[in-house]
């Protein structure tokens, strides 16, 4: 089970929950959460999440950012707190930005 805040991620039975909510997601969205939330707090580089998803045959560069768009709509919007963030030249990630990391 992948846990960050309030979003937990079961990847034995791929159900999502935020704040005790169910969330649907698509085959692509739970790809992509995995990925995140797996290396919650870091960023990961859009290269390595397409690589990771699509292996060598990448999509263009809207598909990428189409899927993103769709998880944060699911992951994000209903809610107060903003989980999903992009990092400018960087990459995306996951995380509770005001609670500090553990480590």
């Amino acid at each position: 089970v992948l846990k960050v805040a309030d979003l937990v991620l079961d990847t034995a039975s791929l159900r999502v929950t935020r704040g005790g909510q169910e969330l649907q997601l698509s085959p692509i969205g739970l790809r992509l959460l995995s990925i995140l939330m797996r290396e919650s707090p870091r960023v990961v580089s859009r290269r390595d999440i397409e690589r990771e998803i699509w292996g060598d045959g990448l999509p263009d560069s809207d598909t990428l950012r189409s899927h993103l768009y769709n998880l944060r709509k699911a992951i994000d919007r209903p809610f107060e707190k903003q989980l999903l963030h992009t990092v400018q030249s960087a990459g995306y990630r996951i995380a509770d930005l005001d609670t500090p990391p553990s480590d």
